[in-house]
Parts: C-alpha cells; structure tokens; sequence
C-alpha cells in the first residue's frame, strides 16, 4: 500500500466500506423492516445459507438422521443475507446479532431460540448424545469446537474479505491473513498426522465446524484461494477433507439453503428427505413470510 491512513479521533459511518457486502455491512444492530418468519411442521425450525456456518448445522441435523434420531427432523429456510434478510423483525428476534444459522428448538416442554453455529452443534449433540466422542476425551473435542469458532474470523472476515471480497487487493492485510491461514493449516495438519479425526479417532461436531470451513477451504469451494494457499501440501488435511465429504449425510447437508451454483447442488428448502429427490428446485423456492 501506498497511502498512509490517518485515524480519526472518534471513527464516525460517513461512507460504505466498500466491496461485494458493502450493502448490509453496519455499525448498528436491531431490525431494519418488519417481517415474519416462516415456519414449518418439525420440531426445529432452521432460518440459514449454506456459507460455512451454516453448513456446519444443515450437515448435523443430516447426520443426526442418518444416524437414526428420527425426532432431529427438521424444516430450513432460506435467509439471503445479500438481500438483507437477516435484518427482518422475525429473524432478530431468533438472533439479536443477525447471523445465520438461527434455530428455534420446540422439541422440548418449553421452545427455545438458538444462535452461533457452534452453539447450535452442541445443543444438539447433548439433546441427542450424538456425535460428542467418548466422555473421557470431551475436553479435547470441545477445544477444538471452540478453536474453529475462535479461528473463523481469521479465515472469514480476514483473509476471505481481504482476498475475495475487498474492493481493491491490499497487500499488507493479504500477506498477514494468508499468514494466519496457513498457520491455521499447520495447525490442524500436525493434529490429523496422528488421528483420523479432529480430536481422535471418532467423528465428532468438531469436525463438522473444522470441515465446514477448512475442508471446504482444501477441497477448492472457497475463496478460490486452493492454489494461492497452496493447500496440497497440507497432505493430512486433504486426506481426512476427502474422507468427511465422501459421507452421503455430509453430502446432503452442504446442498440446503444453497442459493447458488449448479441446480443439481441447490436445496432452496428442506422440509423433508424426500426433498432431496426432487430434481426441479422452482418448487422449493423460499417461503413467503
């Protein structure tokens, strides 16, 4: 870079930040328009897109299915973060920090709301006792649950904005979050050198939220960063990416509330697993409401 920022005294929104988010990117929470939130016949009712986190979610409940825990049915609708919906009166009140995922869980005495996709994982699992690994290692399993929720922003609205989506490319932010990413890298490759999954030898929700970001980040679905970053050289990484997006549940899961690329990969809605077998998506565009 060649131009020195100056910091004001007290930063002031006068302009837009500029870039591909630049039109929902704010300094203010709360809800910008009224609008309901639709709702379905499960016991949970998931409001999302099939960014990373909420591809973490969509891939539990599929799993949690899969698995044989027929009362984890449930409905997703589509919130396109593009247009702003996550700024709608309904959907605020599901999350205050208008975020996907968003859940509302009825499947109790008393329905309860819940946000942060790491939070979502671990309501879950605990409500299932599913996909927690054995109880003497559940400390090393939630460390690392919380290390992928520590790192995301470093991968996301670090390096991702920075390379993907800034309006113009800055080489000191891309240099140090490329840094940071592949620090990251190192750090999960080093750990799968010696286990077959994240934090052992089972299949647990930390390696869903690892997945949903790295794995996609490894297997070439995000920020078209594959060849910068370099990623073949993280051999034990690519080899457990691989093996965690061969399971059908998986498969299943990163394709609801997908708004985007081939049609064959796109589950608008999901409402049920017969959804999946619908070829023609016209009929589970978003739900009014």
């Amino acid at each position: 870079m060649t131009d020195t920022y100056t910091p004001p005294k007290v930063w002031a929104w006068e302009t837009k930040s500029g870039g591909q988010f630049a039109n929902i990117n704010r300094p203010i929470a709360g809800a910008t328009h009224d609008k309901d939130l639709a709702r379905g016949e499960h016991p949970f009712q998931l409001y999302s897109l099939a960014t990373p986190n909420g591809v973490k979610v969509t891939v539990m409940f599929e799993e949690l299915l899969a698995a044989g825990h027929t009362g984890a049915e449930y409905d997703a609708y589509l919130i396109n973060i593009g247009e702003g919906d996550q700024f709608g009166s309904g959907f605020v009140d599901v999350n205050p920090n208008s975020k996907i995922p968003a859940l509302m869980d009825s499947s109790g005495d008393k329905e309860v709301r819940v946000f942060e996709s790491g939070a979502i994982l671990l309501h879950l699992a605990e409500k299932f006792d599913a996909f927690l690994g054995p109880k003497e290692n559940r400390a090393e399993m939630l460390s690392w649950l919380f290390w992928q929720m520590g790192s995301a922003p470093y991968l996301g609205g670090g390096f991702g904005h920075f390379y993907a989506y800034a309006p113009e490319k800055w080489e000191y932010p891309i240099n140090r979050f490329s840094m940071e990413t592949k620090r990251q890298l190192d750090v999960l490759d080093r750990q799968l050198a010696e286990n077959t999954y994240i934090s052992g030898e089972e299949y647990t929700i930390a390696d869903i939220a690892i997945w949903s970001w790295y794995g996609a980040l490894v297997l070439g679905r995000l920020y078209d960063a594959a060849e910068f970053l370099d990623v073949e050289s993280y051999k034990n990484v690519l080899r457990w990416a691989k093996e965690i997006d061969s399971r059908p549940a998986v498969d299943r899961g990163r394709k609801v509330n997908r708004a985007w690329g081939e049609p064959s990969e796109q589950l608008r809605e999901r409402h049920s697993a017969e959804d999946f077998d619908t070829k023609t998506q016209d009929k589970l565009e978003p739900s009014e409401g």
